[in-house]
């Protein structure tokens, strides 16, 4: 509420070279439009860098424990079966 009442006192001022038919966003419009690229700037930076510390590669849970048949010997051994009773029928 503040900042309206003081940019309102200013208005009056800038009268005598402002026109009427002529509407540009100014020196404000200008800094609030850098103030908004140095904040995107500063947080594209950031996450860059935090980015580069992410590790993309799963470790294992020491806490699981391991199963008593690995899937992929189960699945190669559920195929061989398989082929072979379909080959006998």
């Amino acid at each position: 509420m503040y900042a309206t009442q003081a940019l309102t006192q200013l208005v009056p001022l800038a009268a005598d070279e402002l026109d009427k038919n002529k509407v540009t966003p100014g020196v404000l419009g200008f800094l609030v439009f850098a103030a908004l690229a140095v904040g995107v700037w500063l947080l594209m930076k950031s996450m860059n860098r935090h980015m580069g510390k992410v590790n993309f590669e799963e470790a294992p849970d020491p806490d699981a424990q391991p199963d008593q048949e690995p899937a992929a010997t189960a699945g190669g051994q559920a195929s061989k079966s398989s082929a072979g009773s379909a080959g006998k029928g």
